[in-house]
């Protein structure tokens, strides 16, 4: 490919050096999906005789079915689909910064709407808002669909619904979405650990839907990581909706070599209606050759009949050995047990916070202990090299 390359750009300002040749194994088979899908409707019209335009702030209700190739609806396909809704093609020019000529170019990239919907016997129906951020004239819009049901799977595209104009209604609402940031999963908490390769996590909600067009200025979904606004992370295309739902959905960003130590990232969104939200979280950065655990805790403590533990360390997604002990002051083991189905289970985690380990505070023969202070151990084994890392805290149970 290399070669190639520098074979053209040596060519000089020939034509022909744009052209490209496409290298591939003609044994084989393209990934098509086996079947189709066809829109039917737009709110209640059938989209063949559907006139009307799909102004800003105006609601679309969409529905279809899956059809195999010869049309006929698939009456036994269940399973999810995924539309996407696109504003008009838009003219770009490239930028000639290799000295070649200036040209123009279609490109039909900004989401209106992104969604999961589900299908059943074959027939599915969703709703959004269109963004107040769309391009304001008047022409042709993109819905594209795909459809799994685990078995086989089906796509479809229709390009004939006129996007543009105005809506006259308009929601009366100055509240941006709700936001709720984590690293990896719902389960974390302000300032927890993670190691240098995180996923950032985002769930965030609005009565009206996500904005997610990238038409206004300054409106895209956006996350600035430790502060640095050189490097703005731009989450538009990370968002999706939850199933059957336009009005809430989860945004999943990898990072990547993440140095040791304490990081914030603030991430903005808006609602179709521009309003914003801005959200913080912090984190710690451990490196996951070092085992590190942090945080042990049991809540409620003191406790008189059930209490849970929970604890963070930075081995997600690697096999462990996990075993929480409690022992007396002085030193005598009650309770040895593990949350999983055994003492002392391996663990494939996919979580840097465990918990909540429930505990009824009942010794190893299932008698009730005595009231007074205890000390628990959470101790945990990397399966690969046997390196271990524990723990201790106290608890008090009140009778």
């Amino acid at each position: 490919g290399d070669i190639m390359m520098m074979t053209k750009n040596s060519i000089g300002t020939e034509l022909n050096k744009l052209n490209f040749t496409l290298l591939s194994d003609p044994a084989l088979r393209l990934g098509f999906p086996e079947n189709s899908i066809r829109m039917t409707t737009i709110n209640g019209q059938n989209v063949a005789e559907f006139r009307d335009t799909l102004k800003a702030l105006s609601e679309a209700t969409v529905s279809g079915f899956i059809a195999d190739l010869k049309g006929n609806k698939i009456d036994n396909f269940n399973g999810v689909a995924v539309p996407s809704v696109y504003d008009k093609k838009v003219v770009l020019t490239n930028l000639a910064n290799d000295g070649g000529p200036i040209m123009e170019f279609t490109v039909q990239e900004n989401i209106l709407f992104r969604g999961k919907v589900s299908v059943k016997n074959g027939d599915f129906s969703f709703s959004f808002i269109v963004p107040k951020d769309i391009a304001y004239n008047i022409g042709k819009g993109r819905f594209s669909f795909y459809a799994s049901d685990g078995n086989t799977d089906a796509s479809g595209v229709d390009l004939s619904v006129l996007i543009g104009g105005s809506a006259d209604s308009v929601y009366a609402d100055n509240k941006g979405p709700e936001v709720s940031l984590f690293m990896n999963d719902t389960s974390f908490v302000y300032g927890g650990l993670t190691n240098e390769n995180p996923v950032f996590l985002a769930r965030v909600s609005d009565q009206y839907g996500i904005n997610t067009v990238g038409n206004g200025i300054g409106h895209d979904i956006t996350a600035v990581l430790d502060d640095n606004r050189q490097d703005i992370i731009v989450l538009n295309d990370y968002y999706e909706s939850d199933l059957d739902n336009y009005k809430a959905g989860s945004i999943r960003y990898p990072l990547q070599d993440l140095e040791p130590g304490t990081h914030t990232i603030k991430m903005k969104v808006w609602d179709i209606l521009n309003n914003s939200t801005e959200s913080e979280l912090q984190f710690e950065v451990v490196g996951s050759s070092r085992m590190e655990l942090r945080n042990i805790l049991n809540y409620p403590n003191p406790f008189t009949t059930h209490t849970d533990f929970y604890f963070e360390h930075n081995q997600a997604n690697t096999a462990m050995d996990v075993q929480i002990q409690i022992f007396t002051v002085s030193g005598r083991l009650v309770k040895t047990f593990s949350f999983l189905n055994a003492d002392n289970t391996q663990v494939d985690n996919d979580s840097y916070r465990i918990g909540p380990v429930s505990w009824d505070g009942l010794d190893d023969f299932g008698d009730r202990i005595g009231r007074g202070t205890y000390v628990y151990r959470v101790r945990i084994r990397r399966t690969s090299d046997g390196r271990t890392q524990e723990g201790f805290q106290k608890l008090v149970i009140l009778r």
